[in-house]
């Protein structure tokens, strides 16, 4: 019986040896650039926190950027980037 994310899972490309032998790497830009499957990724992440009002969305390193902008967006928060140290210009917090 599929999930209730199959559908979603679909949409992602799935490359197996990248970037090297026993890794299956999922490129999510396949995801990305399906208007439906974007929207509804965003419609479900959403979901749960829509009542509870979230001052943030935390965006993790690249691809988290792209989803968490969205996630914020539709959440009507604020987007904090966590990146590596040094990564990131300007004022900067470390924990």
């Amino acid at each position: 019986m599929p999930t209730a994310n199959q559908d979603l899972l679909e949409k992602i490309r799935r490359i197996p040896d990248f970037p090297r032998p026993g890794i299956l790497f999922y490129d999510i830009t396949t995801l990305l650039k399906d208007p439906t499957g974007l929207q509804e990724t965003v419609d479900r992440m959403a979901a749960p926190w829509i009542q509870a009002c979230p001052d943030y969305v935390l965006g993790i390193d690249a691809r988290g950027f792209l989803v968490a902008s969205a996630l914020a967006y539709k959440l009507n928060t604020g987007l904090v980037l966590v990146r590596k140290k040094g990564k990131l210009p300007f004022r900067t917090e470390s924990v």
